[in-house]
């Protein structure tokens, strides 16, 4: 199944490279993505970061909230071992969008630049 869905997706991106007109990526795909790599796939962190860098540059993608994602990621890369994607997203966007410090229950989130723990 990875194998056909690979040659899918090498297929479209042909097609953006070839048109000049890349595909959009919703940031919502970049939460599910890094799941399942991590869950699914078993992927180390490393490669993830690597995977998520690489999709950053190529042309035949654009990126829902692009200078969020990549705020989120910079805080990802910094964050150490433990450090939760989904957590660096949100406080990404909530940092592209001047809401910072974002409140959250998450002690581990809470942590991150940007955010704030919340009592409860």
């Amino acid at each position: 199944m990875a194998d056909t869905q690979y040659r899918v997706v090498h297929r479209l991106l042909e097609v953006a490279r070839h048109t000049e007109q890349p595909l959009w990526v919703p940031v919502t795909v970049l939460l599910e993505l890094e799941w399942v790599l991590r869950s699914r796939y078993r992927v180390a962190r490393a490669a993830v970061l690597d995977a998520f860098d690489a999709l950053l540059r190529l042309p035949e993608l654009r990126f829902d909230r692009e200078a969020a994602v990549e705020r989120a990621l910079w805080r990802f890369k910094r964050g150490g071992r433990g450090t939760d994607w989904a957590d660096c997203l949100h406080i990404g966007l909530a940092e592209a969008d001047n809401h910072v410090p974002l409140l959250t229950f998450v002690r581990r989130a809470a942590s991150l630049p940007g955010a704030r723990a919340l009592d409860s």
